[in-house]
């Protein structure tokens, strides 16, 4: 019988065909109906770890994705939506295109992600506004040993891939250091926000967060999440979360089908471009920052942070260094014992 450890395993990146190969990747969610149902709570758990990180301006929701394990199938899901799913669900074949799309894989993450959003915004904003260096310390650590992770993904390194990387390491460290500007509110803007968010929310290093704080429409998606769990529902409110919602719908379907084909076609330059991504948004979540002279006074999403000296840091560094460690080693750790529970076949397969 096959297991649900499978989907793991394919769940990443360098699982995918080498550069060159014919064969198109697997389909994502072909599983048997006993993997289907083993792995609700896991499944929602990671949702639920994805939607906490995404309202944080700084960690991506591709990054947990790519800790967790289950970054590839997450593509191949979104992938999975295209004529050929319309064409099932125009013909009422509604239990092939539940298998084919993953759909129960999908919703229970995508639940996840609404509990995670709606539960944890509040808790995780205290936690940065008031205990600020040490959450960057754990996020600062998740993002170290996701990026050792990524590193030996790539097969192999070549001048191409190094370029890449450090391009993409740039880019991501200049993002991170952007000053906010105001791009207007109005629906259309929302749609349009949506549509790049959702592209850097799936993508480890680039955080969806941050870049709605960019455009100015953070504060107000924050505040449309909290209004709906407090069920403080109006048509208006109705109105803003669809629109964000298409939006993120049209950047998903887009863009999630070029990420899953770089990562067939070019799977080293790809790996190496998100790794890069990783490490130049490390700025945005180093420890030992604190706000500028200008901006403290604000807001803490709207603060502008300097990188200060551990020299001059106010308290200790050591219990941040511990806190980055302890991270880093729960990272490692997963990936450790899902490298094993892949390894290793089921007792059913052997019967």
């Amino acid at each position: 019988m096959p297991s649900d450890h499978h989907p793991a395993h394919s769940a990443r990146p360098d699982s995918l065909p080498p550069a060159g190969s014919k064969t198109p990747a697997a389909p994502a969610g072909v599983l048997s109906a006993g993997d289907r149902g083993s792995s609700d709570l896991l499944t929602f758990l990671r949702g639920f770890c994805m939607g906490a990180a995404d309202t944080v301006p700084g960690i991506s929701g591709g990054t947990v994705a790519l800790i967790l394990g289950h970054y590839g199938r997450l593509l191949g899901v979104i992938s999975s939506f295209n004529l050929e799913a319309l064409r099932l669900l125009r013909a009422g074949r509604f239990r092939e295109l539940w298998r084919a799309c993953d759909l129960r894989f999908a919703s229970v993450l995508l639940l996840g992600i609404i509990v995670g959003a709606g539960s944890l915004a509040s808790t995780l904003h205290w936690l940065l506004e008031n205990r600020t260096a040490e959450t960057f310390a754990v996020f600062f650590g998740l993002v170290l040993a996701s990026s050792w992770i990524v590193f030996r993904w790539v097969s192999r390194w070549s001048l191409a891939a190094v370029l890449v990387l450090a391009a993409a390491a740039v880019f991501a460290y200049g993002l991170a250091g952007m000053s906010v500007f105001d791009i207007g509110l109005s629906r259309g803007h929302l749609f349009l926000s949506a549509t790049v968010a959702i592209c850097a929310m799936i993508l480890p290093g680039i955080s969806g967060a941050f870049v709605l704080l960019l455009l100015g429409m953070y504060h107000p998606v924050i505040d449309m999440i909290k209004r709906f769990a407090r069920l403080d529902i109006s048509l208006d409110l109705l109105l803003d979360l669809s629109t964000f919602a298409i939006g993120c719908l049209v950047g998903l379907l887009l863009f999630s089908r070029l990420l899953r084909w770089c990562l067939r076609v070019h799977p080293n330059a790809t790996l190496a471009a998100l790794l890069g991504l990783m490490i130049g948004s490390a700025r945005r979540i180093w420890p030992l920052q604190q706000p500028s002279a200008a901006t403290a006074h604000l807001e803490f999403d709207e603060q502008q942070f300097v990188i200060v000296s551990a020299s001059v840091w106010p308290t200790s560094v050591w219990p941040l260094v511990v806190l980055a460690i302890a991270a880093a080693v729960v990272v490692i750790g997963i990936e450790t014992a899902a490298e094993r529970l892949t390894a290793t076949p089921p007792a059913e397969e052997s019967a």
